[in-house]
């Protein structure tokens, strides 16, 4: 979804091998076409390789060119953060096990080493990582602000050594920071055989007069610390932000609507190649029908309502549902239609499932066994991993949302509320509401306000488990009148074992852990939840074992019997 007005800059680059035999330098700036401009940004890389090292410049080249191919192969639901992260993790590991694997593994100044100093340019935002001490600055008026901190001990005057760079340790310890960019706003990048041997004024100077080559700039910068006696290598890029995505909210409710609104459908009608069948649901936000594809294939194609032709927030979530459901690989999420036809309005088009949702299954089947339910929830489990392994948190998880077809498999539906790490780090003037999911399984963070997280599609799933074991909701309707966490702490939970005798107390534990009101008092991972309703969990059985009289009433009365006999010889002797 890109937006009117793209981000552009402008950039100049320069690289020396100074007064060394080689350059171990290396550096690289990579500019994408759309979509991956609007989605993944623009990223800019330098890295050093240490001096004392043979092999540095093999480093420094694995850790810039890996950081600028691979970070366009992490998916585009992905934060900046985890997909750099990500790549630069495996850089690491490589490169630390190289050095591993040679002849100078004890010897880490000789090894498989460098610094890195990276931005990734998305949307309005600069996103940095850094370690090392190469140097990330940004141009203010007349002054340089340094961005990064220098990763460097020094042991005396005159020594000092990298406490933190690439290939160093097996962990990778990255600084991360964002920042708001504006259009004019200028960087440079730097190793240190430049900014220790150049003034600052200098290199402001040389920023506002080659503002039309920067790589002159670049080239001006290096040759002057060159000159002032710099016996390292040398390298600089400048980045100038020319222009930014556009903050015209008319300008991107034109682009949404390029499309026309589809009518109301009727049955027997033809709409874009597909017969209607039949109206499935209508709501004061969309309309879903059941149609006939050329092969007389089922699907169902969902339409927005023309009332809300006027919201653009509205739109852009409705268009959002298939870009998110067409990235999503799963059996237990709704499958989008593949289309290659022209299209002529706004609409979805998705698979039909034939079967029910869970809220009718849960009418029909009121007393399910315990294994049917760890089987439904099993399932729903791995639709929600789907989410959250590309950083999508689903928010709106309710029985209604879920179907089980005729086979018994089980699929999440509706991604109308679903939250989009990558996406939302792009920024619109389209003021996005975090919609909130139907009050009885909403978590009650989202209720103050907060941002969620996997543990709030957690809750849901704890929420819908324990409906279906008693019909009911852990704390009633409750959970939606607390505003604040005060209240929030003083929620009872209803165990599960007052409405069902024969359930194990180790499952009331498992689903009243799922559903804490304190986010952080949750498991910690779904799989964690999954498994401790099919394994007693040793935790909970040493907090709900019951006194012997309730677990062997015959021993209890043995032992207290016992117990008076010794008490009644011991005053007979006496």
């Amino acid at each position: 979804m890109s937006q009117p007005n793209q981000l552009s800059i402008s950039a100049g680059q320069h690289s020396d091998k100074g007064r060394k035999t080689i350059n171990q330098d290396f550096h690289g700036i990579y500019i994408p076409e759309e979509p991956q401009l609007t989605s993944k940004g623009i990223a800019i890389a330098l890295a050093d390789g240490i001096s004392s090292s043979n092999v540095g410049h093999i480093a420094s080249k694995a850790a810039v060119t890996g950081f600028l191919e691979d970070y366009y192969c992490t998916s585009e639901t992905w934060s900046v953060k985890k997909s750099v992260l990500k790549i630069l993790s495996a850089t690491n590991s490589w490169l630390y096990s190289q050095t591993q694997q040679g002849r100078y593994r004890f010897e880490k100044d000789k090894g498989y080493v460098c610094t890195l100093s990276a931005m990734i340019l998305k949307s309005t935002m600069a996103h940095l990582f850094h370690l090392g001490d190469a140097r990330i600055y940004r141009l203010c008026g007349n002054d340089l602000e340094q961005l990064t901190n220098d990763h460097r001990l020094w042991v005396s005057q005159d020594k000092s050594y990298l406490s933190r760079a690439m290939g160093i340790n097996p962990h990778l310890e990255i600084d991360y920071k964002t920042l708001q960019v504006n259009k004019g706003d200028v960087f440079l990048l730097t190793t240190d055989g430049v900014y220790e041997f150049i003034e600052t004024k200098f290199i402001v100077k040389t920023l506002q007069n080659l503002t039309d080559d920067l790589d002159l700039a670049a080239k001006t910068i290096i040759e002057k610390a060159y000159q002032q006696g710099s016996n390292d290598n040398l390298t600089a890029q400048i980045i100038r932000i020319d222009t930014l995505p556009s903050q015209n909210i008319d300008d991107i409710h034109q682009q949404i609507t390029e499309l026309s609104f589809p009518p109301i459908l009727e049955p027997r009608s033809v709409f874009e190649g597909y017969k209607i069948t039949r109206k499935l649901h209508a709501s004061s936000r969309s309309h879903v029908y059941l149609a006939l594809d050329a092969q007389d294939k089922q699907v169902v194609i969902k339409t927005p309502s023309i009332g809300l032709q006027n919201d653009p927030a509205y739109l852009e979530r409705f268009l959002m549902e298939e870009w998110i459901a067409r990235r999503i690989k799963s059996p237990h999420v709704l499958k989008p239609y593949a289309q290659n036809r022209q299209r002529n309005f706004i609409y979805l088009v998705s698979e039909y499932i034939e079967g029910q949702t869970l809220s009718q299954w849960m009418t029909d089947n009121p007393k399910p066994s315990l294994e049917t339910v760890r089987g439904i929830v099993e399932q729903i489990a791995k639709g929600l991993r789907a989410f959250h392994r590309l950083e999508m948190l689903h928010q709106d998880l309710r029985p209604d949302n879920i179907m089980i077809d005729q086979f018994g498999t089980v699929k999440i539906i509706d991604f109308g509320s679903t939250k989009v790490a990558g996406v939302t780090e792009i920024s619109s003037p389209i003021k996005q509401e975090n919609i909130l999911g139907t009050a009885q399984y909403t978590a009650p963070e989202y209720l103050l306000g907060d941002t969620g997280s996997t543990r709030s599609d957690l809750y849901s799933l704890g929420v819908i488990t324990y409906q279906m074991l008693t019909g009911d909701l852990p704390y009633g309707a409750e959970v939606a009148k607390t505003k604040t966490k005060s209240a929030q702490r003083k929620l009872k939970y209803r165990p599960v074992a007052n409405k069902i005798h024969n359930i194990p107390i180790w499952i009331d534990s498992a689903i009243k852990k799922a559903v804490h009101p304190d986010p952080f008092k949750r498991y910690q991972d779904l799989s964690e939840f999954i498994y401790d309703l099919r394994h007693p969990n040793k935790e909970f059985l040493r907090k709900t074992r019951p006194p012997i009289l309730e677990r062997d009433p015959v021993i209890f009365w043995k032992g207290l019997a016992l117990i008076q006999l010794i008490i009644i010889i011991a005053l007979l002797v006496k």
